[in-house]
C-alpha cells in the first residue's frame, strides 16, 4: 500500500506515475481526492470544535470552583461534544474509505522502469546461451511426455478437470531432481534460509501481500467458515513470516527460499496455453524472498535475479532477462525483471521467472517494520520476491532442450545426482 502521507501532500506527482502503468486507474484516483477533500473538509471544523471545548472546559472548572452558574456553558457543551462525535464518526469512515481505496492502488513504478504500454515495450538487457540447432522438427513438452508415458492429462481431468497433470516415473522423479537442486543451490551456494510453510493462508496474509482485495477471484477460498485460502505462491507464507514484527536492521538482508505447491484459478486466461504445463490451477515453484533495508533493496534485487538465472546456467538453458516497463509490471512491484527461457517448440522465450522489489509497499500493509542500531524510530523494511524457478516450466524446458531424434531426453548433468544417476530417459 502506498504512504497516505505521500498520496495526500504529493497527489499529483503520485498520479502522474500512476498514470503510466496504463489506463483504468484514472476513477479510482478521483474517488481518492475525493476522500482526501471530504477529509479536509471536516478535520478542521472537528479540530476548532475540540479546542474550544477544551477551553470551555477550563471555563466551567473555573465557574464551578468560584461557586457561580455554568449551567449555559454546560448545554452548549452537550450540543457540541454530540457534532464532534458525528464528525468523528464521519472521519473514521473516510479513513477507511481511503484504505480500502490505497488497497486497491497498484505500487509507483521506480524512475528506472521503462514507461510502456505492453510486454511489447520490455526491455531486454542480456541473454545467455545460444538455442540448439535440431537436425529434426522438436516436439512440444506434452507430446514428448505423453509418448515416453511420464505425463498425463487425460487422467487428471478426470479426477480433477482441466489444468491438471499427473506426472509418474522418471517425470515424477524429474521434477522432484529439479525441487532439490533448485533449493540446494540457493541454500549452500547463495545463503538463503529454507522454509517449509503453510499451504494455506489467511485473509489477512494475503491482504499483506497484495493479493486481496483486487485478486480474490484468482484465489481458491476454502469452504464453510475458514477463513483460509490456498497460497498462490510462496511468496504469501515467506513475506508474512515477519508481519507485525520490527527487525534489527544489523540482520538484514534477510534471505528466504521454498518449495510450494501454487493454486490459482486463472481467471480470464482461459484459451492462453491450453495444452501443456505452462498455465496450470496447481503447480510447483521455489520461490526467494528477502527482506533488505531501503538503500539495500535494489542491490539485493539485482542479486535475486543473478541467483534465479544461475539455476539456468547450471542446467545449461538458454534464456533472456527482461527489465519489465511500467503497464507491465505486477499491482505491487516498483521495478521486475522477468527470465524468459527458450522453448523450441514455440520458437521463443518464455517466462520462467519473475523477480520483483516491492519496496515499502508490503511492509506497510503487512507492518512490517526494521529499527536501525542506535535508532528510537522504525521503518517500514523493503520487501523483494523472485521465483527461482518455475518447476514445471523448467521441467517442460529441460524436456523440450534435451529432446534427441527418437523421443527420449537427455537429463542435464547437473540433476543426474538427483535422479539415481540416470542419463537418458526413455519409453
Amino acid at each position: 500500500m502506498l504512504d497516505t502521507a505521500l498520496v495526500r501532500d504529493r497527489f499529483d506527482e503520485v498520479q502522474a506515475r500512476l498514470r503510466t502503468r496504463g489506463a483504468g486507474l484514472d476513477p479510482l484516483l478521483a474517488q481518492l481526492a475525493e476522500a482526501e477533500a471530504d477529509r479536509r473538509s471536516r478535520l478542521p471544523v472537528v479540530e476548532a470544535l475540540k479546542k474550544e471545548r477544551n477551553e470551555i472546559g477550563d471555563e466551567i472548572a473555573r465557574r464551578k470552583r468560584a461557586k457561580e452558574d455554568a449551567s449555559d456553558l454546560l448545554e452548549a457543551s452537550k450540543a457540541r461534544a454530540e457534532r464532534i462525535r458525528e464528525l468523528d464518526a464521519e472521519l473514521a469512515e473516510i479513513e477507511q474509505r481511503r484504505t480500502n481505496l490505497l488497497q486497491r492502488v497498484p505500487n509507483l513504478p521506480h524512475p528506472s522502469v521503462p514507461v510502456g504500454a505492453s510486454a511489447a515495450d520490455n526491455v531486454e538487457v542480456r541473454r545467455l546461451g545460444t538455442p540448439r540447432a535440431f537436425d529434426f522438427t522438436p516436439k512440444a513438452h506434452y507430446d514428448l511426455g505423453a509418448a515416453l508415458g511420464i505425463l498425463d492429462f487425460e487422467r487428471a481431468a478426470r479426477m480433477s478437470g482441466s489444468r491438471f497433470a499427473v506426472l509418474s516415473g522418471a517425470g515424477a522423479r524429474l521434477s522432484r531432481a529439479l525441487i532439490d537442486f533448485m533449493l540446494d543451490l540457493h541454500t549452500r551456494e547463495h545463503g538463503y534460509r529454507e522454509v517449509d510453510p503453510p499451504f494455506l493462508v489467511s485473509s489477512k496474509a494475503l491482504l499483506g501481500t497484495g493479493n486481496l482485495p483486487k485478486f480474490e477471484e484468482d484465489l481458491f477460498k476454502i469452504a464453510g467458515d475458514w477463513d483460509l485460502y490456498l497460497i498462490p505462491t510462496a511468496e504469501v507464507p515467506l513475506t508474512n513470516l515477519h508481519r507485525e514484527e520490527t527487525l534489527d536492521g544489523a540482520t538484514l538482508p534477510l534471505k528466504y527460499t521454498a518449495y510450494t505447491p501454487c493454486f490459482r484459478s486463472e481467471a480470464g486466461s482461459y484459451g492462453a496455453d491450453v495444452r501443456g504445463l505452462i498455465r496450470q490451477h496447481q503447480f510447483h515453484k521455489v520461490e526467494l524472498v528477502k527482506f533488505a533495508l531501503p538503500e539495500q533493496s535494489y542491490d539485493e534485487l539485482e542479486g535475486m535475479v543473478a541467483n534465479a538465472e544461475r539455476v539456468l546456467q547450471l542446467l545449461d538453458l538458454p534464456y533472456r532477462t527482461m527489465l519489465l516497463c511500467t503497464g507491465d509490471m505486477g499491482f505491487g512491484s516498483a521495478k521486475t525483471y522477468d527470465i524468459e527461457v527458450w522453448l523450441p517448440s514455440q520458437q521463443t522465450f518464455r517466462e520462467i521467472s519473475s523477480c520483483s522489489n516491492t519496496e515499502a509497499f508490503q511492509a506497510r500493509r503487512a507492518e512490517i517494520r526494521v529499527r536501525r542500531e542506535g535508532e528510537k524510530k522504525s521503518e517500514f523494511v523493503h520487501t523483494l520476491n523472485g521465483s527461482g524457478l518455475a518447476v514445471g516450466r523448467t521441467l517442460i524446458a529441460v524436456l523440450e532442450n534435451y529432446q534427441q531424434r527418437d523421443g527420449s531426453i537427455v537429463v542435464p548433468e547437473v540433476l543426474r545426482p538427483y535422479m539415481r544417476g540416470l542419463e537418458v530417459i526413455t519409453a
